[in-house]
C-alpha cells in the first residue's frame, strides 16, 4: 500500500506515539511521546501521531481531546494531523487477507468452548496454543462456519529484536502463539492493527513503554509474514516512584493535566521529563533546541527512572524565575480566580510588579499565587492575632515614626531598605523589635518578601494606608 499524503518519504526517520484515548495523558506517556519528538527533531525526522481508538466504549471523543489537550499543552507537537486506528478497520483486513494468501495465517474453526480448553490444557503442560486448523485445509469446515483467523508463527528457531535501549533480545520461536489476528466478528487485534499502521504511516523507529516488548516478538513475525521490513524498536524503561516502586496514585500526580494544575511549567516539565531517564553530562538545565541537538535514543538508560519531587521543584522554580512576567501574571491570576479570591481591579493593576519582584522565590504558580496574595487583599485588612499582639504601644508609636520617614523616601526596594536600615538606627534597635509587626501589618498575615520589597508591591498609597488602617484599629 503506498504511503498516505502528508507522510514522509521511506528515507526519513519517522517516530510515533500511538495511545489508547481510555483516560488521562499518563506522565510516562507524555515522556514517550516527548522521547518520540525528540528523535525525530534530532534526526531531520518525522514524528506522527496515532490514536488507538479500538476499545469503542472508552475511547469517547472527551478521552481523545484530554490526550490532545494535554500534548498541546506540554508543547509535544507532531508534524500531521493524527491518525485514528478505527477508522483503518478496513486496511487491517487487507493485511489479514495477504497474510492468508501467501500463507502466513491460517482460519481457525475451533468452537469456542473447544478454544478455551485447549487454553487451558497448552497453560497446564507448559506450552503455547497450536490450533488443529494451522495444518488442516479449510475446506473442510461448513461452509459459513464462524473462525478466527491465526498468524501462522515458526515453530522452531528464535526472532531476535535489537533493541536499541536493551540491546538484543532472543525469544524462543516454539514459545511464541500463533496469535489471532483477525476475531469471529471481523474485528482485526491490537498486534495486527499496530503493525499495519506502523508500516503505512511510515514508521521507521518504534520507541514505547518497555511493557510492550513481547509485543516486539509478535509483531515482528507479523512483519516477516506480511513481506515487510521490520522497524527499529527502542523499549523505555517505566517511571518509578520515588521509593523505587511502579509509579501509582500514592505517589501524586500522574496525569499530566494534574502537574500542570500544581503549577508546574511545561516547558520545565519538558526539561525534567527529557532528564528522567536521559542526560547530556552533567546539564540540567537546557532549552528545546539543546534537547533536540542531543537527544538520542540510544543514551536512554536501561533501568528504570524516579520521579523526584525536589528535582522537578527546583527546575521549575529555574524556569519561573526567567518567565515572563506578563505570562507569569496571567497564570497566577487563573490560580486565584480558581481558588475564589475576589481581586478589586485596583488591586490587580498591581499584580505584575509584585509578580517580578517575589517570582524568584516560588517552586510553582501555585506557590507565586500564596506570595502576592497580600498585595491583593482590600483595605482595611483584618490583622491576625499574632500581628495584634505584636501592635503593643511602644511598637505602633515606632510604626508611626516609620510610616512619616517613608513618605518622604523614594519608593524603591534600594531606597527603603537603606530607610528601613537607617530608622532601626536612630531608633537604637535591630530591625527584628517592629519588623514582623510592620510585615504583619501589610500583609495581613499572609506570606510576603521581605519589607522593602512588600512596600514597593503595594504602592506607596496602599502600603501608607495600611499602615493607617493598623493604628487606627489597634489603641
Amino acid at each position: 500500500m503506498a504511503l498516505s499524503p502528508g507522510f514522509p518519504d521511506p528515507m526519513t526517520v519517522v517516530t510515533r506515539f500511538a495511545p489508547s484515548p481510555t483516560g488521562s495523558l499518563h506522565i510516562g506517556g507524555a515522556r514517550t511521546a516527548l522521547f518520540n519528538q525528540l528523535y525525530a527533531r534530532h534526526t531531520g525526522g518525522k514524528f506522527l501521531l496515532r490514536i488507538e481508538d479500538t476499545d469503542r466504549e472508552r475511547s469517547t471523543e472527551a478521552n481523545v481531546q484530554i490526550i490532545l489537550d494535554g500534548l498541546s499543552w506540554l508543547g509535544v507537537t507532531p508534524d500531521a494531523e493524527p491518525v485514528f486506528q478505527f477508522a483503518r478497520a478496513d486496511r487491517h483486513r487487507e493485511a489479514v487477507a495477504a497474510m492468508l494468501a501467501n500463507g502466513g495465517a491460517y482460519r481457525d474453526f475451533t468452537p469456542p468452548a473447544e478454544q478455551d480448553a485447549e487454553r487451558e490444557r497448552a497453560r497446564a503442560e507448559g506450552r503455547v496454543v497450536r490450533s488443529a486448523w494451522r495444518d488442516r485445509d479449510p475446506s473442510e469446515a461448513p461452509p459459513g462456519a464462524p473462525h478466527v483467523v491465526r498468524l501462522k508463527a515458526p515453530l522452531d528457531g528464535e526472532t531476535v529484536v535489537d533493541d536499541l535501549i536493551k540491546g538484543q533480545v532472543t525469544f524462543q520461536n516454539r514459545e511464541l502463539d500463533d496469535l489471532v489476528v483477525l476475531r469471529t466478528d471481523g474485528s482485526p487485534t491490537y498486534n495486527l492493527a499496530v503493525v499495519a499502521d506502523d508500516h503505512d504511516m511510515g514508521v521507521t523507529h518504534v520507541i514505547r513503554g518497555d511493557d510492550h516488548l513481547n509485543n516486539a516478538a509478535r509483531q515482528s513475525l507479523i512483519y516477516q509474514a506480511l513481506g515487510w521490513e521490520v522497524p527499529a524498536f527502542a523499549h523505555l524503561p517505566l517511571i518509578h516512584g520515588p521509593d523505587g516502586a511502579k509509579l501509582s496514585k500514592r505517589h501524586g500526580a500522574q496525569a499530566v493535566g494534574e502537574f500542570a494544575d500544581l503549577g508546574y511549567l511545561p516547558e520545565a516539565l519538558r526539561n525534567y521529563l527529557a532528564r528522567l531517564g536521559w542526560g547530556h553530562g552533567d546539564d540540567e538545565i537546557f532549552s528545546d533546541s539543546q534537547a533536540e541537538a542531543w537527544f538520542d535514543v540510544k543514551d536512554v538508560v536501561k533501568a528504570p527512572a524516579r520521579l523526584d519531587w525536589a528535582k522537578l521543584n527546583h527546575i521549575n522554580q529555574q524556569y519561573i524565575r526567567e518567565a515572563d512576567n506578563d505570562r507569569l501574571t496571567e497564570l497566577t491570576l487563573a490560580v486565584h480566580q480558581g481558588r475564589g479570591v475576589q481581586v478589586s481591579a485596583d488591586r490587580l493593576a498591581s499584580l505584575p510588579a509584585v509578580v517580578a519582584l517575589v517570582k524568584e522565590g516560588a517552586q510553582t504558580t501555585l506557590q507565586l499565587a500564596d506570595l502576592t496574595l497580600f498585595a491583593l487583599k482590600s483595605r482595611p485588612l483584618a490583622l491576625d492575632s499574632k500581628t495584634q499582639a505584636q501592635l503593643g504601644e511602644e511598637t505602633r508609636e515606632r510604626l508611626a515614626r516609620l510610616r512619616d520617614r517613608l513618605t518622604a523616601s523614594k519608593w524603591e526596594v534600594p531606597a527603603l531598605e537603606v530607610e528601613i536600615r537607617a530608622f532601626a538606627e536612630a531608633e537604637g534597635i535591630g530591625i527584628g523589635k517592629f519588623g514582623p509587626a510592620l510585615r504583619g501589618v501589610l500583609s495581613g498575615g499572609a506570606p510576603a518578601p521581605d519589607l522593602a520589597s512588600t512596600l514597593v508591591s503595594l504602592g506607596r498609597e496602599e502600603a501608607l494606608g495600611r499602615i493607617d488602617d493598623a493604628l487606627s484599629q489597634v489603641q
